[in-house]
């Protein structure tokens, strides 16, 4: 089976329709947001790349002043169109490795758990960058390769091993018979976006879940959180998933 485009992910499970699980998602998504922009955010705009059924979207739609969700799965915009219809909320069937919208077009991107899931991730990427407008902001929260559970068959290891075994391992399972994400590493990552600034939330988001309303992730005081905390202060390469703000730098003329 070759690897291409994951049009129906929907169909693999009720997660992505899963009003309160997303919605604290989106929580988190505002908090960091509104911290490291430092000013009010009602004016700005956003897209979500990969929004899929279009949760987080109307909950961005409260304090952004337009938002925009995209996703090639044609089910979970349909979804979205049918339950979410604000004046602020716009939903379209799109590729996120190539987007329709002019450069400089949106202050925000929101890139939550999709690198993993489109045919190219640097080609992702390169799109983000170029619809941002200069200085603008991408949230992105992404998961590591080096995981002990793999979330969305969950399979001990199943992102670890080499993509041949994963395919093999993913049938023997019985849950399905190709494996299609594709992890990278924290050291991956980072080479990822390398055209950005990058600004990790990760550390303080894991040392003080509260804050930024993570309770999800981590319960405060829990052995998770203190193992947590732990990784993130010392072995931040094996913690598995990051959320860092990504700064599209400004450009100066050059005289």
């Amino acid at each position: 089976m070759k690897r291409g485009y994951q049009h129906d992910f929907s169909n693999k499970g009720n997660a992505m329709f899963n009003i309160e699980g997303r919605q604290k998602k989106a929580i988190t998504m505002v908090r960091v947001l509104a911290e490291y922009l430092g000013r009010d955010i009602a004016s700005l705009s956003v897209l979500n790349v990969g929004g899929s059924a279009g949760i987080i979207d109307e909950y961005l739609s409260r304090y952004f002043n337009k938002v925009t969700g995209i996703d090639i799965d044609k089910k979970a915009i349909s979804y979205a169109k049918k339950n979410f219809k604000k004046d602020n909320l716009i939903f379209e069937v799109g590729d996120a490795m190539a987007m329709k919208y002019k450069s400089s077009t949106f202050d925000v991107v929101i890139c939550s758990q999709v690198y993993e899931h489109v045919a190219s991730a640097t080609t992702l990427m390169n799109e983000i960058f170029r619809v941002l407008k200069p200085g603008g902001t991408v949230y992105f929260a992404a998961g590591n390769r080096l995981m002990l559970n793999e979330p969305h068959y969950n399979l001990p290891l199943l992102s670890v091993i080499p993509q041949p075994l994963s395919h093999l391992y993913l049938k023997l399972s019985g849950k399905g018979s190709f494996y299609y994400e594709r992890h990278l590493t924290y050291w991956g990552l980072k080479k990822l976006v390398r055209n950005f600034e990058l600004i990790d939330y990760t550390k303080p988001i894991l040392l003080d879940p509260k804050r930024y309303k993570a309770e999800y992730m981590v319960k405060p005081g829990s052995i998770k959180h203190k193992i947590a905390s732990f990784f993130a202060k010392y072995v931040i390469w094996i913690v598995p998933g990051y959320i860092w703000i990504l700064k599209k730098k400004r450009l100066h003329n050059i005289p």
